[in-house]
């Protein structure tokens, strides 16, 4: 049973790291296209005329792929008063709680991005100016949020840890929560 839960730890974090990773690339790209706009704006007095839709495109697909890497470190915005201070089955009621309304939350997400997804899709949406289909990039969302929502069962049903090893760089004090 050890190794099968290192083998499902393992391959949710090497899912998690290729989204970060690509939500890295995405976040350098959005540089490096504002940077070829602005020298193009200033030195050839021609703006690159698809910047704002890339780049926010770009910044979209970013924040949802980032979001599993987030959630399987638990370095997301929480509430820490309250959960820090408990402990025992208090701890551990709060921690179950906190992850059954993270999975009903993105359940419901994906739930209501699907046919989102499939109304682009089927009607081969493009942006305004520079007619890029939207669907390619709206397909990341759902599945984003979804190996999100699989972090948060495997993280409930005891297959990945609830709460990450603490990080020896972070305050314990609990100040930067």
């Amino acid at each position: 049973m050890q190794k099968i839960k290192h083998m499902i730890a393992q391959g949710l974090n090497g899912l998690a790291l290729a989204c970060a990773s690509a939500a890295a690339l995405g976040m350098v790209s959005i540089v490096g296209i504002i940077m070829y706009s602005v020298l193009m704006r200033k030195f050839a007095n021609s703006p690159v005329h698809i910047t704002e839709e890339v780049v926010g495109l770009l910044l979209s697909v970013s924040l949802f792929l980032g979001l599993p890497m987030v959630t399987l470190n638990a370095k997301h915005v929480r509430v820490a008063l309250l959960a820090d201070r408990l402990t025992g089955a208090m701890h551990t009621g709060i921690q179950i709680a906190a992850l059954l309304v993270g999975i009903v939350f993105f359940s419901w997400l994906i739930y209501e991005t699907i046919p989102w997804f499939e109304f682009a899709f089927k009607r081969s949406l493009k942006t305004e100016t520079s007619r890029i289909l939207l669907y390619p990039w709206m397909a990341l969302m759902p599945l984003s949020l979804f190996l999100t929502l699989v972090i948060f069962v495997a993280r409930l049903l005891g297959l990945i840890d609830r709460m990450p090893k603490p990080d020896p760089d972070q305050p314990l004090n609990g100040s930067a929560h």
